[in-house]
């Protein structure tokens, strides 16, 4: 029993980490855009001016640690629901261990929803204070633009 559990375990964590990671393969800027030559992660970037020590430097940095950490307890509760569904199939009809089983499921479960409410509250917060970092424009510059009627009658 100790060995089968020991065995699916030692499964699940060689397939977590098998598992396929995100590559963000940068680009470079070609001629016509105001970043001609520099390296990006889109070619989106490519026509955005970017000032140092601005705010969707700041926004990109807290997004990205936040980002992490809920992804780690994202995976976190689905090794949970996992675990939890691996001991209910080597239960052998234990009601005690059934249980065990079904209460490690429920919390997976629930920790994978908290994660995502969590991820959803935060990301919200953030675009509230930094108006939205790099994706979504913020307030105005100063310096709009005032449409003029040239064919006026005198």
């Amino acid at each position: 029993m100790k060995k089968l559990i020991i065995g699916a375990i030692s499964a699940a964590m060689v397939l977590v980490g098998l598992a396929a990671v995100p590559v963000s393969a940068a680009v470079i800027c070609p001629e016509g855009t105001s970043r001609v030559g520099e390296a990006v992660n889109s070619y989106a970037l490519c026509n955005l001016e970017e000032e140092e020590g601005s705010p969707t430097k700041l926004w990109d940095t807290i997004n990205g640690i936040i980002n992490v950490i809920l992804a780690a307890l994202g995976i976190a509760a689905v090794f949970m629901i996992i675990l939890g569904g691996v001991w209910f199939l080597t239960s052998q009809g234990d009601p005690g261990k059934i249980k065990k089983a079904k209460d490690t499921i429920l919390y997976g479960i629930i920790g994978l929803v908290v994660a995502l409410l969590a991820f959803a509250i935060v990301n919200f917060v953030l675009e509230g204070i930094f108006g939205g970092g790099s994706t979504t424009g913020g307030g105005g510059t100063g310096s709009e633009t005032t449409v003029t009627d040239n064919n006026k009658n005198n």
